[in-house]
């Protein structure tokens, strides 16, 4: 069930008016409604992998309850790695199983020997990188001592399974989700209606922006060899635009849905294309993967400790497992490479952490050296999309190489170009309104609020018209693929 879907628009008030109603406010009923209505929304994907899901929790339940009740530390190391070994090979089968096979097989056959590896043909359970990481944090939590496990098996699966984040984040902790699971949630108007705001906010950067620019960046890539530097340009700015607009507006369905039920859910996004350098970037992008491997990866690997070699180090780490957390690819390793050694300056300088405030904060400009920041920041950031975006390594170097050409300085042209023009403008305006907005939680939150009611209501329903309008199919979101 995809939140684009007409499906969605039928399913989330029933369950609303039945969380909020037929519950009568009784906690305990509301989550036993929140876990069938989320394995419910997983099994409208695809019902066989439903039990995949409910493995993975009791998993986690099971090992969490261990983990804490170990009377020395050889049995809680025990439990910890089960859970993690357990969960990881899932992952591990399901996502890369074919990308290991073939390139062994191609390693070996390189080395004169016959290897008789075979692949598999399997379809990636839906949100399987995400549902993995949310119970590997809370088994690594109660193992630091950070937190008690969940003796209710209800309320823990509810965590790892709520469906507005089940299948792409935001990544939650335990420590931030659980505990308002646990405790009565009364209706709230003015969290509800802030909510339903965001939802359309969401639906305005997915329907309206991403979905029309993955049209023509996909005319674009896949016919990449036969358009000049500067078409090709246009091509990965349009992905670029279409990758941040569709992640960044699931994150935003997400989040508004959840506070509909009265629960806040983390913050994914903070305006990361008016980023001034790439550890900035990396601060308001995706930011519970970030953090996520910050604390449960560079931090154990020493972090910043160990003096600046051991900086460079775990660096680059995070960056290109988080390159291969995307996907089973060479390109995402290179594209995870590539932003370690843009981040590398900053690292080596003990400057990442300059920017740390809002780019032209109380102010309606930025300045010539924030201008400077943000579009150098903005063209290394466009650069790595390319490899992300690409089919293969060699398609990418090819795609970068003809941009390189002289044929930049050709005046762009492919096929719907003209059909494009009125997206181009609307995604002027969406990253205008966002530049507006860019000290709130998301775009729209504020804007509005103080003007009469005739032109508040106004300013929705063209946003909701917009949607209507462009609402040709209903399509996945990009990050289902990961």
């Amino acid at each position: 069930m995809l939140f684009n879907s007409v499906s969605f628009a039928l399913f989330l008030p029933i369950v609303f008016v039945l969380y909020w109603f037929a519950t009568r406010g009784d906690r305990k009923f509301q989550n036993i409604l929140l876990l069938v209505s989320s394995y419910y929304f997983y099994a409208c994907w695809d019902y066989r992998f439903l039990f995949l899901l409910i493995f993975s929790t009791l998993l986690d339940y099971v090992t969490g309850i261990k983990i804490y009740q170990a009377e020395d530390s050889l049995k809680r190391k025990f439990w910890l790695w089960l859970s993690i070994c357990i969960n990881l090979g899932f992952l591990g089968v399901f996502k890369y199983y074919n990308f290991f096979a073939s390139s062994l097989a191609e390693g070996l056959s390189a080395l004169g020997f016959k290897s008789n590896f075979e692949t598999i043909n399997v379809i990636l359970p839906v949100g399987i990188s995400f549902y993995t990481f949310h119970g590997l944090s809370y088994v690594i939590d109660i193992y630091k001592k950070r937190i008690a496990p969940e003796r209710n098996f209800i309320d823990y699966s509810v965590f790892v399974s709520f469906f507005p984040l089940l299948v792409a984040g935001p990544i939650e902790r335990a420590t931030h989700l659980l505990p308002q699971l646990l405790k009565k949630r009364t209706f709230d108007y003015t969290k509800a209606v802030d909510g339903l705001r965001q939802i359309i906010w969401g639906l305005f950067k997915k329907v309206v922006i991403a979905d029309h620019c993955a049209e023509y960046a996909n005319t674009i890539f896949n016919n990449s060899a036969s358009y000049s530097g500067s078409t090709l340009v246009i091509g990965a700015l349009f992905f670029t635009f279409q990758i941040y607009a569709d992640f960044s507006g699931y994150s935003d369905i997400a989040i508004g849905t959840a506070r509909l039920f009265g629960i806040d859910l983390l913050r994914n996004f903070a305006f990361p294309y008016f980023s001034r350098d790439i550890a900035e970037f990396w601060r308001r992008w995706h930011i519970s993967l970030s953090s996520w491997f910050k604390d449960y990866l560079y931090i154990p690997l020493g972090g910043s400790k160990g003096g600046i070699w051991m900086k460079i180090k775990n660096t680059f780490i995070i960056f290109l497992v988080s390159g291969f957390w995307h996907g089973a690819n060479l390109t995402f390793i290179i594209w995870g490479g590539l932003n370690a050694l843009f981040i590398m300056p900053s690292i080596i300088f003990n400057t990442h952490r300059d920017n740390l405030d809002i780019v032209a904060k109380g102010k309606y400009l930025p300045s010539i050296k924030d201008v400077l920041s943000i579009v150098s920041t903005f063209g290394l950031t466009v650069f790595a999309w390319i490899f992300f975006r690409a089919e293969s390594v060699q398609q990418a170097v090819a795609y970068i190489s003809t941009i390189a050409s002289f044929s930049i300085f050709t005046i762009p042209h492919f096929n719907g170009i003209e059909r494009s023009l009125p997206i181009v403008a609307l995604t002027i305006i969406f990253m205008s309104i966002e530049w507006i907005g860019r000290e709130q939680q998301y775009a729209i939150a504020q804007l509005g609020l103080t003007w009469c009611r005739a032109v508040r209501w106004l300013m929705y329903y063209c946003i909701i018209f917009a949607i209507c309008y462009y609402a040709v199919k209903e399509q996945q979101f990009i990050y289902f693929q990961f």
